[in-house]
């Protein structure tokens, strides 16, 4: 097996609360996705909110089940964020919001102003 076997994804997505930057990753075995703002990520569960809060990043991030996974960017609007970094609860993104609730967070607080 190959890197044939891999598909990529990145792109520039629109959501309802603006553009963000999408990705995916997935191999046989396995993907991650996450959605990328000018303020922090949306992302699945392999992100690590203690290490993102130990640097001051604002994470949020959504787990799928072997039911649900979350393969694609557009699949983490619709999920229930799991856990959160400091950085993004003092954004106001808290445990059980949707993925589409986090990111209006992470875009009313824009550095850029955009909303």
């Amino acid at each position: 097996m190959g890197i044939e076997a891999l598909k990529v994804r990145q792109e520039v997505i629109q959501t309802p609360e603006g553009e963000a930057l999408g990705c995916s990753y997935q191999w046989p075995e396995g993907q991650y996705c996450a959605i990328h703002t000018d303020r922090g990520i949306l992302g699945c569960g392999i992100y690590d909110c203690r290490i993102a809060s130990h640097f001051k990043m604002a994470v949020a991030i959504c787990r799928g089940t072997p039911e649900r996974p979350l393969r694609e960017p557009e699949d983490l609007l619709a999920a229930k964020i799991a856990e959160v970094s400091q950085a993004a609860a003092d954004l106001g993104i808290q445990p059980g919001m949707s993925g589409l609730e986090a990111l209006k967070c992470f875009f009313e607080n824009s550095p850029t102003g955009d909303s």
